[in-house]
């Protein structure tokens, strides 16, 4: 852990079993015969950020608990294939695990698997210092045991973000996090007032930028203090899943802040990972990379 990096990627490591399904909501049959497949692949929000930052070319570590089984090796193997650096604390509980329906138009519902954890769980302090010392920037996942590891992370000066993700304004779950991060990222699917929401956080909280995604709707950005809107941008390919769009967003957005660029031209980075990540088929970990993705932000109509 002595080389420079980039950013550190705190927790969201795991494992995604993918069932493709004829329609969301499913309605009730005693089976379904699944002709796709089903196939489980490593890759949970944590995952897909550290891999969208490495594609775009950042250093990036990523830090998480993960158990000694075959979920475990699957997260290894994919940090293992895309050359990023992995601290896999031990977790006799197990790997993180999900189950994702997602309909023919990309549509997703996860299922997650809370058993694989204790309340009691924690990262240790000297490897949390370790990490923000020898990096720019950290992404905070909100997976448990994160939250206990904000306080350190912030004494140290890191500069921070996090994704809160279907946040519904209320759940005090989120609250840590959108109070201490630096730059909010979050769903505006469960909000009915997303500015408020957006207003709230920056208020009551440390966050300098806030940005709710909002599918084929764009996004909404507030950055010193100023509401705007980010135009949505048209996927290269046919929408197959929109799963680990946001974390696409995220990492875009986080390259074009290391980069130096204004808060507009991170979020419509944001926006043209997002659109790309919703053509990566459910069954794999993928992103876009940094030259199509400037190439793609540059062009007019993008």
């Amino acid at each position: 852990m002595g080389a420079r990096n980039d950013v550190i990627v705190l927790g969201g490591a795991g494992v995604d079993t993918i069932v493709q399904v004829p329609e969301l909501p499913l309605p009730y049959a005693d089976s379904y015969m699944i002709d796709s497949g089903i196939r489980t692949r490593a890759g949970q929000t944590g995952d897909f950020v550290a891999l969208g930052l490495t594609r775009l070319g950042l250093v990036t570590h990523h830090c998480d608990l993960l158990g000694d089984d075959p979920e475990g090796d699957l997260v290894r193997a994919l940090h293992r294939e895309h050359g990023i650096a992995l601290t896999a604390l031990p977790q006799p509980a197990g790997t993180k695990r999900a189950v994702n329906l997602v309909g023919p138009d990309g549509r997703r519902l996860s299922l997650y698997d809370t058993s694989r954890g204790h309340p009691d769980d924690r990262f240790p302090e000297a490897t949390l210092r370790e990490l923000a010392a020898a990096a720019r920037h950290a992404h905070v996942t909100i997976t448990q045991p994160c939250a206990q590891a904000l306080p350190v992370l912030r004494e140290t000066g890191v500069p921070l973000s996090t994704d809160l993700h279907d946040w519904d304004g209320e759940n005090p779950y989120h609250e840590p996090f959108a109070y201490t991060a630096d730059v909010v990222f979050l769903s505006a699917a469960a909000l009915a007032d997303p500015e408020r929401t957006m207003r709230r956080i920056a208020e009551r909280g440390r966050a300098e930028t806030v940005v709710a995604t909002a599918g084929a709707d764009g996004a909404y950005l507030l950055a010193d203090g100023r509401l705007s809107r980010v135009p949505a941008v048209a996927p290269p390919a046919p929408v197959v899943d929109s799963n680990g769009a946001g974390d696409a967003f995220a990492a875009a957005f986080l390259y074009g802040r290391l980069s130096g660029e204004p808060p507009e031209r991170c979020a419509a980075y944001g926006a043209v990972a997002g659109a790309y990540a919703c053509t990566v088929p459910a069954s794999r970990a993928d992103a876009i990379g940094r030259d199509e993705l400037l190439a793609r932000a540059a062009a007019p109509n993008r």
